[in-house]
């Protein structure tokens, strides 16, 4: 099959460190080329794939200090793709909304993936326009403020079998892990409360967001600066293994409607129970008692972090196994390209 995978310019393919949608994009890529399909990724020059790289601008615009108006390389980006449009069976689009008006206007069947929140109203009046663009959301619970539109289908995220893997880590004192991004949904203070209430360190990988900062500087950093929290910044792939292994657990005690949340599967990955608020996709991407504890408030949290010896670490990384590798999300996909393409015909 002849796919090819658009995705955001905002980071490298894979993000260098932070960025999940286009860490999706190269693992759901990197899949497609093993199983044997001819794939081209639309994406930042300075991405690095074993597909085709077909590059409309020459590096990631978060990198780029010349950068003053980025929606103009989407529109490169969409007329580029355009173009090549009949090089393809079908067209996998990661960029929300850019695709749907021109690519309704021709004959190769396409698709997005949506990545983020749908709950504004602006969303809601331009998906609305397009009907029938087949979506994919990647929960269940991600359709709920726009349900009338074109779904297709529903895949979960997947990481490669052994990007991330247990590894043996020297014994230190026991810490919880907080992975990501540090704003107000991602509820960084809860995670806080919660590894002072039960005396265990805090050990926070995080990127700060420019659109962040202020909330940083005024309510997180005071925070910060306790004995018990350890700021480490942003790290990447080949520091995960060893930072989340040797974690007590994860903790994910967001504060909004979260799409998917691939660091749960991270953490799953290494062996790392999950403890994470009842919001969003996390009652569709943990099983409670198995992956870790699915909680509704901070005391249930701090009560779950007393059970953590009842979780099965080895059982943490065989679920993983079940429901999030790589190979499954790109099956997933397969089937939804071959059921648009059976109907285009």
């Amino acid at each position: 099959m002849r796919i090819a995978q658009i995705a955001p310019l905002f980071e490298a393919v894979p993000p260098k460190l932070y960025g999940g949608t286009e860490r999706v994009v190269s693992n759901l890529t990197e899949e497609l080329v093993a199983m044997g399909h001819d794939v081209t990724l639309f994406a930042s020059g300075d991405s690095v794939t074993a597909a085709k790289l077909d590059a409309p601008w020459p590096r990631a615009l978060r990198l780029d200090p010349d950068m003053r108006d980025w929606p103009a390389t989407y529109a490169i980006m969409i007329e580029h793709v355009r173009q090549r449009a009949h090089d393809f069976d079908v067209l996998h689009f990661h960029i929300d909304y850019w695709p749907n008006s021109v690519f309704t206007r021709q004959d190769t069947p396409f698709l997005t993936t949506m990545h983020g929140r749908l709950d504004l109203a602006e969303f809601a009046a331009v998906y609305r326009m397009f009907p029938q663009v087949p979506m994919i959301s990647i929960s269940n619970n991600q359709r709920k403020p726009l349900l009338d539109i074109g779904w297709a289908a529903t895949v979960y995220h997947g990481l490669p079998e052994k990007l991330l893997t247990p590894v043996p880590v020297p014994a230190e004192e026991p810490y919880f892990a907080f992975l990501g991004r540090i704003s107000p949904e991602k509820g960084i203070e809860r995670a806080i409360r919660i590894a002072n209430a039960c005396g265990v360190k805090l050990k926070v990988a995080a990127k700060v967001d420019n659109a962040d900062r202020v909330y940083y500087d005024n309510d997180v950093a005071p925070l910060l600066s306790h004995g018990n929290i350890e700021f480490i910044g942003e790290i990447n792939d080949a520091q995960k293994p060893a930072f989340l292994s040797g974690a007590r657990a994860l903790l994910v005690p967001i504060n909004w409607e979260e799409p998917f949340g691939l660091v749960m599967i991270e953490a799953m990955a290494c062996a790392c129970p999950v403890i994470a608020f009842r919001r969003g996709s996390v009652p569709e991407v943990m099983r409670d008692g198995v992956s870790g504890f699915v909680v509704d408030t901070v005391e249930e949290a701090i009560a779950a972090a007393g059970k953590l010896d009842r979780i099965d670490r080895a059982g943490v990384r065989r679920y993983f196994e079940q429901r999030f590798t790589a190979r499954r999300m790109a099956q997933d996909y397969v089937a939804v390209y071959e059921r648009l393409i059976a109907a285009a015909k």
